[in-house]
């Protein structure tokens, strides 16, 4: 069966569906619950969802805006149900954000900004230019201030970030990530892998990452 993306403004979700994704959320490494997705439903603008003969197979909020003058698509919590057509759905959820973005702000590049706690959270800038962190790249001052930025507007601490190193320590509770986990976890690069050797998961430390969808990649999904 085909993947089914819908995408709507949060303030649309029902109790029913908040349920379904903390349904799907406990069988992962981050069982977020009813009360933390409720949470998400009130601080985010729009959900999209991925459907498979009507089950919900993944999930994510974001929001459209303009930081500083630039387009930005700010990705909130997000989780991708472990089956066998994982990647699949991720590919659906993150290309509707994309061709969101391009319906929001036409002709203009775009710079994507989430969370993760593993290193399989980088397949959903998969397709973006110029991602950060990235192996052998040292971050420019302007990268590191998306950086900052973006922890900024997750809610994140500034204070406690580790700006050359793209992570924020957790508060010992749940973060709020993009939570996925690839196909293919045993081939990731190494050096990428790296990225997540600070990072304690069950605290809540998180990785910040950015990239950027390009005016003449996003036309393509108009």
């Amino acid at each position: 069966m085909a993947i089914e993306v819908e995408t709507k403004d949060c303030t649309m979700l029902g109790d029913a569906e908040i349920e379904e994704m903390a349904d799907l959320c406990a069988e992962g490494p981050n069982p977020f619950g009813i009360g933390l997705i409720s949470k998400q439903a009130e601080e985010w603008v729009l959900i999209s969802t991925a459907r498979e003969g009507g089950r919900l197979k993944g999930f994510v909020f974001f929001t459209l805006e303009r930081i500083g003058g630039t387009p930005a698509v700010i990705v909130g919590l997000a989780s991708i149900h472990r089956t066998s057509k994982r990647d699949t759905v991720l590919r659906a959820l993150t290309t509707e954000q994309l061709r969101r973005a391009v319906l929001a702000f036409p002709d203009e590049d775009v710079v994507v900004g989430t969370r993760f706690n593993e290193v399989s959270g980088f397949e959903a800038l998969k397709g973006l230019t110029d991602i950060v962190p990235r192996p052998g790249h040292k971050a420019s001052g302007e990268e590191r201030a998306w950086g900052r930025r973006f922890v900024k507007r997750f809610g994140l601490s500034t204070l406690a970030y580790q700006e050359k190193r793209f992570t924020s320590p957790g508060k010992s509770f749940p973060a709020c990530v993009f939570d996925h986990t690839s196909l293919k976890a045993d081939k990731v690069d190494v050096d990428v892998a790296a990225f997540m050797d600070y990072l304690d998961p069950a605290a809540g430390d998180v990785l910040v990452a950015i990239g950027w969808a390009l005016a003449e990649d996003l036309e393509k999904l108009a």
